[in-house]
């Protein structure tokens, strides 16, 4: 059995006043939908709307790997070791993802793609049972962040084998958040969030003038409630999950998150991390790199790097949670 969490937009309206003063704007995107909350605003909410669905596109070009004519799917096809000339934007994307490869010693890694399409959680096939022992070696052999190399000069991308395929999917929707955000603040828009599939950024406050309130969900897969609620403001937050892509074979669940180090998913008791950032993508990536390392080492890096961050873990008598400090002082706040 596959598990696909999909929830549907109950209004139809792509532009709707929640508050005097307040906006918000929803679509669809990245193969999941998005929100852009402003308050304190008197804008055309039409022409706003047509600026961040380009927006939203833009990354879809550059990042999808479900578009075969997307930057990364030409770089994924192109069976050479020479290098690929890209768009100054993609290629930055690419060496900021490349640099949270090796902080993260490859527990979030860019070339991960292989190993995901292997697993049914690509654009690929679907699987309903694991592949062989034999496979995950030799696709083993086709991952690793270090035989990938960014010229952004050039700006130009090269592998040094050519069956690196690059996934972005950890990265994308942060990426994409950021995006928005950045171009929001550029045109004078002080008080916003911008979520893409639960990966957020925000900024100042709601329409009520307090920050804006974050919730952080159960890791459960027959439904959708908060376990917390958070309060912030100027900063980004990204969870990662075992809990909504999966597929089930002989009564074991398989999660989409792949640990690099042995080409399987988890199968540990963590179940969902939240972090909380200055950037969208940087959240998004740690928030896979902690959930692949476990509870025990992965609340060891956030506490070595004053990570704010939310594990929720499985236990016998339901959820459990762990918290950084730095987490800590954030919901206190």
């Amino acid at each position: 059995m596959r598990a696909l969490i999909v929830f549907a937009i109950i209004s139809l309206c792509t532009a709707c006043a929640e508050a005097p003063g307040a906006i918000e704007l929803n679509g669809n995107t990245m193969g999941t939908q998005f929100s852009v909350k402003l308050a304190g605003v008197d804008v055309d909410a039409a022409s706003l709307q047509q600026d961040i669905e380009a927006s939203f596109e833009d990354v879809e070009t550059m990042m999808s790997t479900y578009r075969p004519d997307s930057e990364i799917s030409r770089f994924n096809s192109n069976a050479t070791t020479a290098w690929q000339d890209v768009s100054a934007e993609f290629c930055k994307s690419v060496a900021a993802a490349l640099a949270l490869s090796a902080e993260t010693g490859g527990l979030f890694d860019i070339t991960v793609g292989p190993l995901v399409n292997l697993w049914g959680f690509g654009p690929g096939d679907i699987v309903d049972e694991p592949p062989a022992d034999e496979r995950i070696a030799a696709m083993l052999e086709s991952v690793g962040y270090e035989h990938l190399q960014a010229d952004c000069a050039r700006p130009a991308l090269r592998k040094d084998i050519v069956e690196l395929v690059l996934d972005m999917s950890a990265f994308g929707k942060g990426y994409a958040v950021d995006r928005v955000a950045d171009w929001l603040e550029d045109a004078g828009f002080q008080n916003y969030l911008v979520e893409v599939g639960g990966e957020l950024r925000l900024r100042g406050t709601n329409a009520s003038g307090e920050k804006w309130a974050i919730g952080i969900e159960f890791p459960f897969t027959d439904q959708r409630r908060p376990y917390t609620v958070v309060r912030l403001s100027d900063t980004a937050v990204a969870t990662s999950g075992d809990y909504r892509n999966y597929f089930e074979a002989d009564g074991k669940r398989y999660s989409h998150t792949i640990d690099t180090r042995t080409g399987r998913p988890i199968t540990h008791s963590l179940a969902s991390v939240t972090v909380v950032d200055s950037s969208g993508y940087r959240a998004d990536a740690l928030a896979t790199a902690l959930l692949v390392m476990g509870p025990e080492a992965g609340m060891q890096l956030a506490m070595k790097e004053n990570l704010a961050v939310l594990f929720l873990l499985r236990s016998e008598t339901g959820i459990d949670e762990r918290s950084s400090p730095a987490f800590e002082q954030l919901r206190s706040s």
